[in-house]
């Protein structure tokens, strides 16, 4: 079968203070992410999609809804999926965070996640969640997966055997395959996929100047 990461798209800032009830940031998406969340239903059109999955957090279900909603498929959400930064009070998205978050900025691009996140529990929930979809999908389906930047990367250092957290740079809805075989081989096909989105990223380098 084959599974289909997705990085969600372009969600809001939640500066610190700004929390929901449950005390931790969930940003929506943004204008900009909405229309990138959509240019998945083109991207992945044709695909023999048997199964649609997403973190239960926000910016990654409003990613998810217009290609659910294309392919008449139920969405399953997964908190297992979820990000590092579940429970974080604030969220800066990522190409903003040079300027208001220099210090995890900095961490990001040496490939390693914030100091405060634990490492190994982080990996073993994202391992066991990727591959609990990739076993309930064997055959010649493919599974689409929202999920985000550092549940991609982690799983895919743990498929190569890269010790970096943070092996790729991934866009916001930039498509990721991974091939799996019945004998539980993975394969990874492809990293980071993003013609479809290309004209919206641009945008998003235009608003950071």
């Amino acid at each position: 079968m084959q599974l289909v990461l997705v990085r969600h798209a372009l969600p809001t800032r939640i500066q610190p203070g700004t929390v929901n009830v449950a005390g931790a940031a969930d940003p929506a998406l943004t204008e900009l992410g909405h229309r990138q969340a959509a240019t998945l239903v083109t991207a992945l059109a044709g695909e023999p999609v048997e199964g649609v999955y997403s973190s239960t957090m926000t910016r990654a279900v409003q990613t998810l809804a217009p290609l659910a909603a294309a392919l008449g498929l139920e969405p399953v959400r997964r908190a297992d999926l979820a990000e590092y930064d579940v429970d974080d009070p604030h969220y800066v998205p990522v190409h903003e965070m040079a300027r208001l978050d220099p210090a995890t900025w900095e961490r990001l691009r040496a490939g390693l996640l914030p100091a405060h996140v634990d490492v190994p529990a982080f990996r073993a929930r994202v391992v066991a969640a990727i591959e609990a979809v990739a076993e309930a999908h064997q055959g010649v389906s493919t599974a689409v997966v929202v999920a985000h930047a550092g549940v991609i990367n982690i799983y895919l250092a743990h498929l190569l055997g890269v010790e970096r957290e943070l092996p790729f740079p991934l866009d916001y809805t930039g498509i990721t395959r991974v091939l799996c075989g019945r004998d539980g081989r993975r394969t990874v096909r492809s990293v980071n996929e993003i013609g479809h989105v290309a004209p919206l990223l641009a945008e998003v380098a235009a608003v950071r100047g």
